[in-house]
């Protein structure tokens, strides 16, 4: 029988979130991406759009600025999504995180503490 792995299902990495949506905001996404749930992303201030937070950004002080709710597909243009930009805790085993080091990762995490975005190891007892 074959083994059969799901993917992050949108929103599976919430643990809890502020209520009426208070937690979400609807953001424009750089082009050329395929994001999926639980990205941690930045915005590029010079286009005030939102692309996966890597060790190229982090290297060059780019800051933590949210979790992408659902999976997008940005193709040629910018496309919309959801991020979860405040107001949460998120499970940090399920975050994905561009391949940055475990210095940077810890760096976007305390990132996304002003945002009142709250880390956890695993969903709480």
């Amino acid at each position: 029988m074959p083994v059969m792995t799901e993917p992050v299902h949108t929103g599976e990495f919430l643990v809890s979130e502020g209520n009426n949506s208070i937690s979400r905001e609807k953001v424009v996404l750089a082009p050329n991406q395929t994001l999926l749930p639980g990205t941690v992303v930045y915005m590029d201030a010079a286009t005030d759009q939102y692309l996966a937070l890597d060790a190229a950004a982090a290297d060059a002080f780019a800051t933590a600025g949210g979790v992408l709710l659902d999976r997008v597909d940005t193709g040629d243009e910018p496309g919309e999504g959801v991020l979860i930009a405040r107001l949460a805790e998120v499970d940090g085993t399920l975050l994905l995180w561009q391949d940055l080091s475990e210095e940077q990762i810890n760096a976007g995490i305390e990132q996304l503490k002003p945002l009142n975005i709250f880390v956890r190891e695993g969903e709480p007892v």
